[in-house]
């Protein structure tokens, strides 16, 4: 994944074991597994590269969590865990009953959007479709997944851990980025704090 920039966890799984031959499917690597190994990589081979990659996109979350502070955005996914790319962006999640109140944002703010929905997983084995609004900020995709007020306590599961994703709130953002820029930037920013 990391050399060939491959972003799907399950396609970079296939084409793994396609290539070494393993076809029984209980063999496979699964998402934390694979979520770990890179992980570990990136400490490894390039540890300054994705250090800044990973500064960028929480510089990036800590403006669109500004932007829209009265939805409680939290910080999820690979850009919290800081194996993302600058291709795979930012995305946050954003507690609103009414989707349309972020839409009224977007357009307030003179924010180019797509909206789509996507189907999240929760910890009771339930399947939700959840609007999502996609938007470009400078040359970092940001995505906003809208979840209802009840989430908050309930968040939907991480495809990685397959446990609640309760993500991090902008004043814990800041924090990571105050870190990021002391003396010792170790690239241990928030990697156990994901989920």
């Amino acid at each position: 994944m990391r050399e060939q920039g491959l972003l799907a966890l399950d396609h970079a799984r296939r084409k793994a074991v396609e290539r070494l031959g393993i076809t029984n499917k209980r063999c496979w690597p699964d998402n934390a597994e694979i979520q770990a190994a890179l992980e570990h990589e990136y400490r490894l081979f390039q540890p300054e590269a994705q250090h800044q990659v990973t500064s960028t996109l929480h510089e990036q979350a800590l403006a669109a969590m500004q932007t829209f502070a009265e939805f409680d955005p939290r910080l999820v996914g690979q850009s919290l865990s800081g194996t993302a790319s600058l291709d795979q962006g930012v995305r946050l999640h954003l507690f609103a009953d009414d989707p349309r109140q972020i839409v009224f944002r977007l357009i307030d703010r003179g924010i180019p959007w797509q909206a789509h929905d996507r189907q999240h997983r929760y910890a009771d084995g339930s399947r939700q479709m959840h609007p999502t609004f996609a938007f470009v900020a400078g040359e970092i995709p940001v995505e906003l997944v809208v979840l209802p007020e009840r989430a908050r306590r309930n968040p939907p599961l991480s495809p990685i851990s397959e446990r609640p994703e309760r993500g991090l709130n902008a004043d814990a953002v800041e924090r990571l980025l105050e870190k990021a820029a002391g003396p010792n930037n170790a690239n241990d920013d928030g990697e156990a704090q994901h989920g």
